[in-house]
């Protein structure tokens, strides 16, 4: 296991200091704000602390304010309801005496029921993909200062593209792209723990698919670009050890947003996840 693996697993392990009440911290890796996943993943584990029996399919979450990574972060959870099927959590994250994010969060009793879904589409799999150190290797001097810094660093998700033109230049390209995803390293078997870490995993790269249309990545200098929600729904069991492809696409840009849509599935072509966000991405203002 990657110390940044081990580093999430520690903030996904939150403190209880009340009924109903937990506090989690960030790393400390000089960033500026709170990296959303974080956010979701830890809202996540303190909603499923107080829910037994009951597997998470829904969460649905607002980002507020900035998350200030230097003090430690504080849920408190609202058990809105227990039914004979469902259970419904509400958590607010708060820092300063403000909130800073709020989530909706759905348990269900697991049952049988009608199934379909949509088809993986035909990738290339992760092993005929290069890794993150042969990827920069290749592409480090033709990555832009940030995103530089960013692939140089450790990170306890793995990510490999499977669309590497993304590295040699931002010139505009259809709102689609895909990549395989995992924890760089084994987990604990805690069902509930694979959840928490695919809800991390899930808002990384995903506002990219509303910025290539225009040339641009959250890595662009003259862009502003910041998660505004966040939905994720959870429709199977799976190991987030395990390559997952996530497949995004942006259906429209606007007024300064951004919709973006995720499909993540399993190797074996289960669909597991879906994921929809709309993200603030608006230019730079001159100072």
């Amino acid at each position: 296991m990657s110390q940044a693996l081990a580093n999430l697993l520690a903030i996904l392990d939150l403190e209880k200091i009340e009924e109903n009440i937990f506090r989690g911290r960030s790393p400390q890796a000089g960033w500026q704000r709170v990296f959303g996943g974080q956010v979701i993943g830890q809202s996540l584990v303190a909603a499923s602390r107080t829910v037994e029996g009951r597997q998470p399919h829904s969460l649905h979450a607002y980002f507020l304010l900035e998350g200030d990574p230097s003090v430690p972060i504080l849920y408190e959870v609202e058990r809105i309801r227990d039914g004979g099927s469902f259970s419904t959590r509400r958590v607010v994250a708060i820092q300063h005496g403000r909130a800073i994010f709020f989530t909706s969060i759905s348990f269900q009793v697991a049952e049988e029921g009608f199934d379909h879904q949509f088809d993986m589409p035909e990738v290339p799999m992760p092993e005929d993909l290069p890794g993150e150190k042969d990827l920069i290797e290749k592409f480090l001097d033709h990555m832009p200062g940030p995103m530089k810094a960013y692939f140089a660093s450790e990170r306890p998700i793995e990510i490999r593209p499977t669309d590497l033109s993304l590295f040699m230049g931002l010139a505009p390209r259809e709102p689609r792209r895909s990549a395989w995803i995992k924890a760089a390293g084994t987990l604990p078997d805690d069902p509930r723990l694979h959840q928490c870490v695919l809800a991390y995993a899930s808002d990384m790269t995903l506002l990219d698919a509303a910025l290539v249309p225009h040339g641009k990545s959250i890595f662009s200098k003259d862009i502003l670009a910041a998660s505004l929600d966040h939905a994720l729904y959870l429709h199977r069991p799976f190991r987030a050890d395990e390559w997952m492809l996530y497949v995004q696409d942006s259906p429209f840009s606007g007024s300064g947003r951004g919709l973006t849509r995720g499909l993540i599935y399993a190797r074996s072509g289960d669909l597991i996840a879906s994921v929809m966000q709309e993200g603030l991405i608006r230019r730079k203002r001159p100072a």
